[in-house]
């Protein structure tokens, strides 16, 4: 679908009851270009907004600028809050902010102090990240956001040191094929972490529940069955997430190890790793978030 479509507030120009046009909605959501939008483009893009809103638009107005000003609004002004998101905590800087963190995971030869470090630093960023983009509609309070954390931090922790000590106990298992295992440790421990993290900051919402709209985006009620079907979407999404960023990776980098070449250029190994990341990065987001209806 192209931007030609006649535009409508709040709407996508990408049919949202289907996988591929949730999929190609969340790619223009995660486009790290409106990253570098200036404060008075904002500004124009709302007041556009506004002005159609009110009906008071100028007939030279194009659907495209109309849908352009919505994708930028979107990508920067909380919906519930109207409050700007801080540049690294927004969808679209996901990827280019968190790209180097999973790079950091991912590098071979792992200390005690660069296990935790990375996997702290990601789960740092992941909860700004989920708290940013939060559902605001009913509060979430500094206790929830800290019970998250903590329990992502510590799970995610807990099992990266606990998988590399029992790889490193085992005595059947080669050098080659102990450090090949180490390179997946990751994604368990990170999966989890993600999975614990939901769970922890938004279990008070199971109690509380979140409003529902109808077709016209009017709030109808608030809803705990709606709160249970978000979180377990949201956490299914979270554990598939990085499967692809973390798995991807180190069975190409394997593969590209075992030719004659690439070893003999060991100064390539951080720049390939950095791009397998992000191109897996770009991908498994979208696709992601796109497994169910918003």
């Amino acid at each position: 679908m192209s931007a030609d479509k006649p535009f409508t507030l709040g709407s996508s120009k990408y049919n949202q009851d289907t996988f591929t046009g949730r999929f190609q909605h969340f790619l223009d959501v995660i486009d790290p270009r409106t990253l570098l939008t200036s404060d008075q483009q904002l500004q124009d893009s709302i007041k556009l907004l506004k002005s159609y809103q009110d009906g008071t638009i100028s007939p030279t107005v194009t659907n495209s600028e109309l849908w352009k000003a919505q994708k930028i609004k979107q990508a920067i002004i909380h919906p519930d809050t109207d409050e700007k998101i801080m540049m690294p905590f927004r969808m679209s800087g996901f990827v280019p902010f968190g790209t180097p963190i999973v790079v950091g995971l991912l590098l071979p030869n792992q200390t005690l102090v660069s296990t935790v470090f990375w996997q702290w630093l990601n789960q740092s960023h992941n909860a700004c990240v989920n708290y940013s983009n939060r559902n605001a509609t009913q509060n979430t309070s500094m206790t929830d956001f800290i019970s998250g954390y903590t329990g992502a931090v510590t799970s995610a922790v807990g099992i990266a040191l606990g998988l590399n000590a029992l790889i490193k106990r085992s005595t059947k298992l080669s050098p080659i094929t102990r450090s090949l295992i180490q390179r997946f440790v990751p994604f368990p421990a990170v999966a989890t972490a993600s999975v614990c993290n939901v769970v922890l900051m938004r279990h008070s919402e199971l109690n509380t529940g979140i409003e529902v709209t109808d077709s016209n985006n009017q709030v109808v009620g608030v809803s705990k069955l709606a709160a249970k079907k978000a979180l377990v979407e949201t956490a299914m999404t979270r554990a598939f997430l990085p499967a692809p960023i973390l798995l991807i990776p180190p069975v190409v980098m394997t593969m590209l190890e075992r030719t004659k070449w690439f070893p003999r250029y060991p100064r390539f190994n951080l720049p390939m790793q950095a791009f397998l990341v992000t191109a897996s990065f770009g991908l498994a987001l979208p696709l992601a978030i796109a497994l169910f209806p918003q």
